[in-house]
């Protein structure tokens, strides 16, 4: 199938793009700028990211697109102006979809018949201790606090494509594990030097997912047209903070004993601090493991091992 991913250059689009053309999928590349096709490479379309017109062009044609573009959410301090644009980014982004999708249909030219929009493990809400966190699968409601109004919109902001007929899955993803990026970036010098261990009390969940099983779980979704609606992308295997500490230390042969209190760090970081560091998400990837996907990295200490 032809496939279109917005944000295909990132972190999580990268390894999507190598794992769909390793399928033998053909797949557009949409960006700001021009860049030449390689040969077995993906394709590149140059779109502004807010056109719908533009991006009707560049889906026309094409089977299925994945949504992935978004702010990222740890990239600062969560002021007035950086939450804006960590929700509009991703509304504008969702809304620029689904009006594509619908100018296709108005032209008489069929949309593509599924969308892959992201969302992320913040949809479950806050909650600071693993053993009294539900263990929310994809029927569970939003929960509490900035992220979860985030992946409420984020989410809502591509809806209309489902009444055009469009197969929508949006794939909840949790923090992901991999070389070159992701959570780990921040985390692998202190843990390197002997500084690591976990923030607050080391009681809140920490979902994750590694980085195979991301680009995995998404291919296999383009790949089953009878999974719809919110997805679950995270590992069966949960654990808390310092679980996760003490994981990543086993992996570096470092201790992971530096436990950085709540106190040093809500001065420096406020609100996101309380959201991305204090609280997380007990959740479980129901769908895909009925539908039968065989996860690559189940367990925390192999993921690990195939990130650093």
């Amino acid at each position: 199938m032809r496939v279109v991913i917005l944000g295909g250059t990132g972190f999580i689009g990268s390894a999507l793009v190598k794992a769909l053309l390793r399928a033998g999928h053909d797949v557009t590349i949409s960006g700001r700028g021009r860049r030449s096709q390689t040969d077995g490479g993906p394709a590149y379309a140059q779109w502004d990211g807010r056109s719908p017109r533009d991006l009707a062009e560049i889906c026309r044609g094409a089977a299925a697109v994945v949504n992935l573009l978004g702010e990222n959410i740890g990239a600062g301090r969560w002021t007035r102006a950086r939450r804006e644009a960590i929700v509009q980014s991703r509304v504008c982004a969702g809304r620029a979809v689904a009006d594509a999708f619908a100018l296709l249909k108005r032209d008489g030219a069929a949309p593509p018949a599924t969308l892959i929009q992201a969302s992320a493990s913040g949809w479950y809400g806050l909650w600071p201790d693993l053993a009294t966190a539900p263990d929310s699968t994809e029927d569970a409601p939003a929960g509490s606090g900035f992220l979860a109004d985030v992946a409420r919109q984020w989410e809502a902001s591509s809806a209309p494509v489902e009444a055009l007929g469009v197969r929508r899955v949006r794939i909840r993803t949790a923090p992901v594990l991999g070389k070159g990026g992701g959570i780990l970036t921040k985390m692998l010098p202190l843990y390197r030097w002997g500084l690591g261990g976990p923030a607050g009390s080391g009681r809140q969940p920490f979902p994750w997912i590694h980085l195979d099983d991301e680009a995995g779980a998404v291919l296999f979704l383009l790949e089953h047209p009878q999974i719809s609606g919110p997805c679950n992308l995270c590992a069966p295997e949960q654990v808390d903070a310092a679980g996760f500490a003490r994981a990543l230390g086993r992996t570096l042969r470092r201790p992971a004993l530096f436990r950085i209190p709540a106190f040093a760090l809500r001065p420096a970081l406020g609100r996101m601090a309380e959201e991305l560091l204090f609280n997380g998400q007990r959740y479980a990837p129901r769908v895909l493991l009925e539908a039968g996907y065989v996860f690559r990295y189940p367990d925390l200490d192999g993921a690990l091992r195939a990130s650093i």
